[in-house]
């Protein structure tokens, strides 16, 4: 590190020591930097002008003094089911630092070898994996849609088991926050009142400041409500844009509202509002149109951890805000989407009308409404083409065209903020599984040029026009096993 804007800290290490372990990790053989987060690294503070310094640490063979890494010990419900074992089986939190505008980040290596929490795995990532996860992360980010970030990865020579023998690599994932709700279902099914208690006050210190200076009683009400809310919003981002988070167990859910663990992720193609994105998931329970449920019973495990500490009405009042703040917000959001902005009781109606007629008729959701951002500009072939029966969306363009002459704003405004809010770009799979094959082969530059186009995802980039392309046929709906 060449510059001293940034501060060092380990605040996780005050918790009772029971909510981690002390891990070295266990070095890779002849790391390589694949990619590294230049933008990213500014931002935290600190300028790089050799990448290749930081390879050693991806692998886990050096640490930069401060460093004291930790696997951090969480609980969680799994498909429904409660799991007392679960901690950081695969990643450890190195240490903590502030950015020159005050931000936190915590730095977690992902793929540094076995933890206690292990289990029985190997405590590896995968080349494939981790690749996934630098991009949708980095995806969601150019999206607007909170989540954690990833500084750099590193691949490397040592063979990995999956369903075939693989070759490991290693994230550095950064995060405001690493503190997942099986934090607090960890603290309360197996430390007691008083390691709760510390938890929460730990994360409202860090997290929500603007909630210390009130009284006990509503500064953890306030504080419980907030996360809901957070919660219920970051989905309703989520079921705007089509994207599928494929594990949605509580040990994968943020307390400050961030997109978190990316594994068997994916965005919708044509859309199909019962889409499984997980192969493991063989009863369908994170379909994404299950997914603002699942976020609800996921608030519930939350709120079932803090009756030791909070009165029971007052949970129960903070999870009603859930189901509000997600109506809330998802309507704002597919009304942008839409590019209406006076107010009209039919509005909800022409919603789920819309969202029916794209389940019918299988037409690709991303395509759909980037075309509805340029109708003035381009015409309505871009949106009928995506229609098997031109009919259908025929009848559909009346309704919206007569929806239209309510509104006062003129076409060009109009499909501006829409195409804010309606990206031509987005993550596809088949574009991932791409990029991996070159990237197997050792050929990165195919990821590096994705990742310039998601950068930007509501930008026309004219050169980059193949990334807008509709997908082959065998690139529809892949389903991505837990082992990515």
């Amino acid at each position: 590190m060449s510059n001293n804007s940034f501060q060092v800290e380990h605040r996780y290490l005050e918790l009772p020591d029971s909510f981690y372990s002390r891990v070295q990790p266990s070095p890779l053989s002849e790391p390589r930097m694949v990619c590294f987060n230049q933008a990213l690294a500014s931002d935290m503070g600190f300028l790089v002008r050799d990448e290749n310094d930081w390879a050693a640490i991806g692998a886990g063979a050096e640490l930069l003094e401060g460093m004291d890494p930790v696997a951090m010990k969480y609980t969680g419900h799994q498909f429904g089911m409660y799991n007392p074992e679960l901690g950081d089986g695969r990643g450890l939190l190195l240490w903590e630092t502030v950015g020159p505008d005050g931000t936190r980040w915590d730095w977690h290596l992902k793929g540094a070898g076995t933890t206690p929490y292990s289990r029985f795995g190997d405590g590896r990532a995968v080349l494939r994996s981790t690749i996934r996860e630098y991009l949708c992360s980095e995806a969601m980010h150019g999206l607007g849609i909170p989540t954690t970030r990833a500084l750099f990865m590193i691949s490397a020579k040592d063979p990995v088991r999956r369903e075939s023998i693989e070759t490991a690599a290693a994230l550095m994932r950064v995060a405001k926050s690493h503190i997942r709700f099986g934090h607090f279902e960890f603290a309360a099914h197996h430390e007691g009142p008083d390691a709760l208690k510390t938890l929460l006050e730990h994360v409202i210190a860090l997290h929500f400041p603007q909630l210390i200076s009130l009284p006990e009683d509503q500064r953890y009400a306030r504080w419980f409500e907030e996360v809901v809310e957070r919660t219920a919003r970051l989905i309703a981002k989520w079921q705007a844009v089509g994207f599928c988070h494929g594990v949605m167990n509580s040990d994968n859910m943020s307390i400050i509202g961030d997109t978190f663990d990316y594994g068997p992720f994916a965005f919708l193609d044509d859309f199909d509002a019962g889409f499984v994105c997980n192969h493991s998931d063989h009863e369908g329970r994170y379909a994404y149109n299950r997914q603002p449920q699942v976020g609800f019973i996921n608030c519930q495990y939350l709120a079932n951890a803090l009756l030791p500490i909070m009165d029971e009405d007052t949970v129960r009042r903070g999870l009603r805000r859930y189901e509000t703040a997600y109506n809330e917000h998802f309507k704002h959001q597919m009304l942008a989407k839409l590019g209406l902005e006076e107010a009209d009781g039919s509005d909800m109606g022409l919603i789920m009308d819309t969202f029916s007629m794209l389940h019918e008729h299988h037409v690709d959701y991303t395509r759909f409404f980037r075309g509805l951002s340029n109708l003035h500009d381009h015409g309505t072939a871009p949106v009928r083409d995506l229609f098997a029966d031109r009919s259908v969306a025929d009848e559909w363009l009346e309704r919206y065209e007569a929806r239209l002459q309510k509104e006062s704003r003129g076409h060009d405004e109009r499909e501006y903020t829409m195409r804010r809010v309606n990206p031509k770009y987005i993550l596809r799979n088949y574009l991932a599984q791409q990029v991996i094959l070159e990237a197997q082969n050792g050929d990165y530059e195919p990821m590096k040029e994705l990742l310039k186009v998601l950068e930007k995802p509501f930008d026309e980039q004219p050169e980059y026009e193949k990334y807008a392309a509709l997908p082959p046929d065998w690139g529809k709906h892949l389903n991505i096993s837990c082992s990515s």
